[in-house]
C-alpha cells in the first residue's frame, strides 16, 4: 500500500499551528575572516510570538525594553526596526518612545496602560530576499520598587594571564549586581570582540554570590585548551542591565621561559661563583698579593719589627725534636728565604742574658702574628709543674692571647704538628682561639727531610699560612730574590 500523498499546505499548517523551534547551523563571511554560528529559531504563525520573558518596570519610572537580537543585527544587512504593542503600532499618551541603534526601546515615565505584550520586529535582506526577525517580552507594571542596581565590573582589569599554548585556562569575572539577583542582568565574555558559542574550546559558567547585603556575580570562561589566536588579544567580560553596562578586560601572554632561564643561569653563575670563592679564595688572595707587588705604594708604617712572633716549647734535645725542626729550620726556609716575611723566633733570635720577660712582653707587641707551635708534648696548664721552658711559653701565650683578644693584634696563628693536640692541658684562652677559627695542621708523615723541593707535597699548608700573614711588602721581597 502506498502511502497518502501529503500537501505542503498540510505541513504548512502543522508548522504555524504552534511555535516551534528549530536549530539553524549558518557560516558568515566577511572581508577578513569567516565564522560558524548555531542559533535556535522559533518558528511562529503569528507576527508577533509569545512572549519568553517578563520585564518588570516600576510605575512612574523610565525604563528600557530590549530587541535582544544581537545575531541578527551583527549580520550588518538591517533594513527597519519595528516595535508593536498587542501586534499594534506603539501608541501611547504623552512623551513617545524612542529606539536606539540596537534596537532597544526607551518607555518614558512608565504608567499602567503601557502594560502588555511588546514585540520587536527586525526586517532584514539576505540574498535579495526579505525577512522579519521578531521576538517579544511581556511589560509588567509594578508599583515596588525595582531592587537592582548599576553593574560594575570588579575584575578583570587590565588583568594579564601567562599562559602556555595547549593548556587548560580558566579567567574569573565578578561584577557588582545590586541587591538583588534579577533576570535584567545579562553577563557574557567576548574573545576579540567575538563570542565564545565561535570557539568550541571556550565555555562560560554563571553563579551569584553575596556578600555584605551586596549581591554579585561570577562568571567562569574555561579555555579548554589555549590557541594561539588567543593571545594579546582582548578577552572581556561584559554585563549590562537596564540602569547600565561595564565590562572588564584580562590578556593572554605566553610564558617567556627565557627569563625563567635567565634567572636560573644567574643563580647557578652565582652559586658556581661563591663555590669557587670559598675552595679558592686562599689562592685568589695570594694572587692579589703577588699581582700588587708590580704596583708598588707607599707603604704605610705600623711601627712592627717582625712579621710573626713564633712561640713553640723548647724541648731539651732541639737535634732530635720534631717541633724543634719544624720551627727552627723548616719554617724560616718557607717563610723567611722563600717569601720574605721577617720571624721572631725565641730560642734563636733572642740574646742571653736579656731579662727574658721584659724582652718577651716587648718583642710580641712589634710582631704582626703570633704564630703558636702545638704538638702532642705541649703543656703548660698552669696547675702542672712547669720547668723553664714551659713558662717562658705561658708567658709568651698570656702575653700576645691578652692582646689578640682584646685588640686583635697580633693576630694569632695556631699551628698543630706531631699528630693531635690534647687541648685539655692547654690555657683556656687557646681553647677559645681553637674553637673560633681553627688550627693549621702540619702532617708528620711529611717530615722526612728539610729539602725545599720535597715540601711541596704539604703546599696546602703552606698556602694557608702564607693567607694568614700579612702581605709582604715589595721592597723586601725584591731584597729577599
Amino acid at each position: 500500500m502506498e502511502p497518502t500523498p501529503v500537501s505542503k499546505d498540510f505541513w504548512r499548517r502543522q508548522c504555524y499551528s504552534r511555535l516551534m523551534k528549530i536549530t539553524v547551523k549558518a557560516s558568515v563571511r566577511d572581508e577578513t575572516r569567516s565564522r560558524r554560528m548555531t542559533f535556535e529559531v522559533l518558528v511562529s504563525s503569528e507576527n508577533c510570538p509569545d512572549a519568553p520573558e517578563v520585564r518588570y518596570i516600576q510605575n512612574g519610572v523610565s525604563g528600557s525594553l530590549y530587541c535582544k537580537q544581537d545575531e541578527i543585527f551583527r549580520l550588518n544587512n538591517v533594513r527597519n526596526v519595528r516595535w508593536m504593542k498587542e501586534c499594534q503600532p506603539v501608541q501611547r499618551e504623552g512623551e513617545s518612545i524612542s529606539v536606539d541603534e540596537r534596537g532597544d526601546m526607551m518607555l518614558p515615565e512608565a504608567s499602567e496602560s503601557d502594560a502588555g505584550k511588546y514585540t520587536c520586529l527586525v526586517d532584514i535582506t539576505l540574498n535579495g530576499r526579505t525577512y522579519t526577525a521578531s521576538r517579544s517580552v511581556q511589560l509588567t507594571i509594578t508599583t515596588d520598587p525595582m531592587i537592582i542596581g548599576t553593574v560594575q565590573v570588579r575584575e578583570p582589569q587590565q588583568q594579564v594571564v601567562m599562559v602556555k599554548v595547549g593548556e587548560r585556562v580558566e579567567l574569573k569575572c565578578s561584577a557588582y549586581t545590586g541587591f538583588a539577583e534579577d533576570n535584567e542582568t545579562s553577563m557574557y565574555w567576548t574573545v576579540d570582540d567575538s563570542f565564545t558559542e565561535d570557539h568550541e574550546e571556550l565555555t562560560e559558567s554563571l553563579k551569584y554570590f553575596h556578600e555584605r547585603g551586596n549581591v554579585y556575580a561570577q562568571s567562569t570562561l574555561t579555555i579548554s585548551k589555549v590557541r594561539r589566536q588567543f593571545l594579546n588579544v582582548p578577552i572581556k567580560c561584559i554585563i549590562w542591565n537596564p540602569l547600565g553596562k561595564d565590562e572588564g578586560v584580562a590578556f593572554l601572554q605566553e610564558a617567556d621561559h627565557s627569563a625563567l632561564y635567565m634567572s636560573v643561569s644567574a643563580f647557578l653563575v652565582t652559586l658556581v661563583l661563591a663555590a669557587s670563592f670559598y675552595f679558592l679564595k686562599v689562592d685568589l688572595v695570594l694572587y692579589y698579593r703577588k699581582l700588587l707587588r708590580h704596583f708598588p705604594k707607599q707603604q704605610v708604617l705600623d711601627g712592627k719589627l717582625y712579621d710573626a712572633y713564633v712561640s713553640f716549647l723548647h724541648p731539651d734535645n732541639l737535634s732530635a725534636d720534631v717541633t724543634a725542626s719544624f720551627t727552627l729550620n723548616i719554617l724560616p726556609e718557607e717563610l723567611e728565604d722563600q717569601h720574605g716575611y721577617s720571624l721572631y723566633i725565641r730560642g734563636r733570635d733572642d740574646c742571653p742574658g736579656e731579662a727574658m720577660h721584659d724582652a718577651i712582653a716587648a718583642t710580641v707587641h712589634q710582631c704582626r702574628r703570633l704564630i703558636i707551635i702545638l704538638s702532642s708534648d705541649t703543656k703548660t696548664r698552669e696547675t702542672s709543674p712547669l720547668h723553664e721552658n714551659q713558662n717562658h711559653l705561658c708567658y709568651e701565650q698570656k702575653v700576645g692571647l691578652h692582646d689578640a683578644l682584646l685588640q686583635n693584634d697580633p693576630r694569632v696563628i695556631l699551628v698543630e704538628i706531631d699528630g693531635p693536640v690534647d687541648y685539655s692541658h692547654l690555657p683556656e684562652s687557646l681553647c677559645y682561639i681553637k674553637r673560633k677559627q681553627g688550627a693549621l695542621k702540619w702532617k708528620k708523615d711529611f717530615l722526612g727531610t728539610q729539602k725545599l723541593t720535597k715540601l711541596y707535597s704539604n703546599r696546602n699548608f703552606w698556602k694557608n699560612l702564607r693567607y694568614h700573614m700579612p702581605p709582604v711588602p715589595g721592597r723586601r721581597l725584591q731584597s729577599v730574590v
